[in-house]
């Protein structure tokens, strides 16, 4: 059992950012993912995803996006760009490795693996917070004799030409999907909604002519009732009251839902807004039940749809990983993080729903590889920044 200084539990974009702020810091990371490839999960998303933040509040620690890439990147883009630095000299990556639990060693965390046994004194848990696919165990739901499958299965319209098609879930994820249906051949599609989601537009047009980004995170540091308001301004200014079309505004504003349990709004294209004016998108109430043949709704109407495809979440999954260890919160979500570790030597970062999400943990994962470097420095080695040129335009 070989001893790290620092391992760094999955190889997406949070994980990644760890590796490479450490790497910086000239340390040298062990970087461990069940996948056999960097970015797994944004591999595997549907074919029409772009980012809902910009390319620049978009990146990882110090690393730039290719010359050309749109300000919205698309899958495929963030793919290429995790797979580049992912892959960085100065990095241990160690793929189709699965981290089954971490322990507390004598002097060091022990990391038990499909391939043995690793120690590391300083352990960095980043496989994030939409990491095991959620579908409700909704009354008659194995007896339904229809195509089922959550959003993390479809990847495009394709197999659904001239099918009746049931969305649950308006997130970004069941909004997008619907309207990819819409333009792809879909006999009919329903979105099935809860609890109306507050819905701002990717490229706001009316109030603010900037991206959401930069006004999503400026808006964390003002008042909520306040942040509440603008917010509020601007949909009713870009989306308009969606409530003859059955999404009205919700009660809870978008910040005061972050705060409360990291419930991010609906951020979506006007093209998706005005297929849902134009009823190419159906709004329908919440799924009660299923039998064999279709979908009771809240209201006790029915719907008898081909396929429904669940846009229903996901959770973090770490139970199995450290939930022995106390660090979890009632949600199964870290106690503490970034840099607050809440036991000495590990860590979580991607675990905090934050407009510009990737820009945020890429802040999360320089505080935190300063806080192991500091550690280390302790212990009497001090750190030192590595020399690194940039490598492509903003």
């Amino acid at each position: 059992m070989n001893g790290n200084s620092l391992a760094v539990v999955g190889a997406g974009p949070a994980g990644i950012s760890v590796a490479l702020a450490a790497k910086d810091l000239n340390l040298r990371p062990l970087l461990i993912d069940r996948a056999d490839d960097v970015g797994a999960s944004w591999r595997g998303r549907y074919d029409r995803l772009r980012l809902n933040t910009t390319r620049p509040r978009s990146r990882l620690p110090g690393r730039r996006y290719p010359p050309g890439t749109p300000v919205f990147p698309t899958r495929d883009e963030v793919v290429a760009y995790l797979e580049r630095h992912g892959h960085e000299d100065g990095i241990d990556l160690r793929l189709g490795t699965t981290v089954e639990r971490v322990d507390r060693g004598d002097r060091s965390w022990v990391l038990r693996t499909s391939a043995g046994d690793v120690a590391a004194r300083h352990v960095v848990v980043a496989t994030g917070y939409e990491n095991v696919p959620v579908v409700p165990p909704w009354p008659g739901r194995d007896t339904y004799t229809g195509e089922l499958l959550h959003s993390s299965r479809y990847r495009n319209a394709e197999p659904f030409k001239a099918r009746k098609v049931l969305v649950v879930g308006p997130g970004c994820s069941g909004a997008e999907i619907a309207y990819d249906l819409v333009t792809g051949g879909a006999a009919a599609v329903a979105l099935a909604v809860r609890t109306p989601p507050n819905i701002i537009l990717r490229r706001p047009q009316a109030l603010v002519a900037v991206p959401n980004d930069l006004l999503g995170e400026a808006l964390m540091h003002v008042p909520v009732r306040l942040a509440d308001a603008v917010a509020r301004l601007g949909q009713r200014s870009d989306v308009g009251d969606l409530g003859p079309y059955g999404l009205p505004f919700p009660d809870e504003g978008i910040y005061s839902r972050i705060y409360r349990d990291g419930g991010s709004p609906t951020i979506v294209d006007a093209e998706v807004v005005a297929a849902i004016k134009d009823g190419r998108i159906r709004i329908v109430g919440a799924v009660a039940s299923f039998d064999a043949t279709g979908v009771t709704l809240a209201d006790a109407s029915r719907l008898e749809p081909d396929a429904v495809v669940c846009a229903t979440g996901y959770r973090s999954g770490l139970e199995p990983l450290v939930g022995h260890l106390g660090v979890l919160d009632g949600r199964g979500l870290p106690r503490a993080l970034s840099e607050h570790a809440p036991v000495p030597g590990l860590r979580f970062v991607g675990y905090a729903a934050r407009p510009s999400m990737l820009g945020h943990t890429a802040a999360e994962a320089r505080r935190v590889a300063r806080a192991v470097a500091r550690e280390q420095h302790a212990r009497g080695r001090p750190p030192r920044r590595a020399a690194r040129r940039p490598t492509a335009a903003a």
